[in-house]
């Protein structure tokens, strides 16, 4: 297991990587990827059993995850790039003309770590599904992970798909739910109200987890506990605890940040809060 210290240094670039990405397009979404920074800190550089240098698109003798919030590209992007998948100085052209860093993750531009396009809604864990029972099929005893907001789970095919995942007995996956209260139009629950979420996806037949993901140590003891959970007939869900805009204090707890680039003023206010902990691209 990785340093719970070295995993907070690397979720602080992670995070200081993410405003300077939207940032200089004036385009994106900071407010999810910041508070997501720890979580997607924990699984490619402690939890993800995969190989940076050698990417394949059919992922096959390793763990695979799918982002079905693919408007988190930014967090995503800054992962991938500082666990070796492609070089971090690319973060530079995020959202710009003819980067392989689109808004939204997409499969056109052969970016390595990218194997679906995400960020059509309610899409990811029927993809999840899918990969799983594959790996299944194959004899391949690694594990599929997702990303999903609370926002999303207003899709209705993201319960559909939860069926299948419990009648199916899809063992071998583990969607990990961002619950951070807040969606591009306001509060959640003013929005449409989740209810008790645990309660909801254990009656669909999963075992689900709950852990804090803005704080390391517990984000890395609920990855492992899910994974410890697989293989005993029934998918895991995580329901994840994090405040949008975390790490940034005029963005925190707010939807006002999910899709808006921070001002010159804004920028300069925020970055000083980020420390540069691994040096900036």
């Amino acid at each position: 297991m990785a340093n719970i210290e070295h995993l907070k240094t690397v979720a602080a670039q992670v995070r200081r990587d993410v405003i300077r990405m939207v940032y200089a397009p004036s385009s994106g979404h900071p407010g999810a990827a910041l508070g997501c920074s720890d979580f997607f800190t924990a699984l490619y550089f402690d939890v993800l059993r995969h190989n940076p240098k050698a990417f394949t698109m059919d992922g096959k003798t390793e763990d695979l995850f799918f982002l079905s919030n693919g408007h988190l590209s930014a967090v995503w992007y800054s992962a991938l790039a500082r666990s070796g998948y492609f070089p971090i100085k690319e973060l530079a052209t995020f959202r710009f003309i003819n980067s392989r860093l689109q808004g939204h993750p997409a499969t056109a531009e052969h970016l390595e770590g990218i194997r679906i396009a995400s960020g059509s809604l309610g899409q990811g864990l029927s993809v999840a599904c899918g990969a799983a029972l594959a790996k299944k099929l194959n004899g391949d005893s690694h594990l599929v992970f997702t990303l999903h907001g609370d926002g999303e789970l207003q899709e209705g095919q993201i319960w559909e798909a939860a069926l299948f995942a419990a009648a199916k007995k899809i063992d071998n996956l583990i969607i990990t739910i961002d619950y951070n209260g807040q969606q591009i139009d306001g509060p959640v629950d003013e929005i449409i109200s989740l209810g008790n979420l645990r309660a909801k996806w254990e009656s669909f037949g999963w075992h689900v987890l709950e852990m804090n993901g803005n704080d390391m140590a517990d984000t890395i003891r609920g990855l492992n506990e899910a994974k410890n959970a697989t293989g005993k007939g029934k998918p895991v869900a995580i329901i994840m605890k994090t405040e949008m805009g975390m790490g940034v204090d005029f963005m925190v707890g707010t939807h006002k940040w999910h899709g808006k680039a921070p001002g010159k003023e804004e920028f300069e206010k925020a970055m000083a809060q980020l420390p540069e902990t691994l040096g900036d691209y």
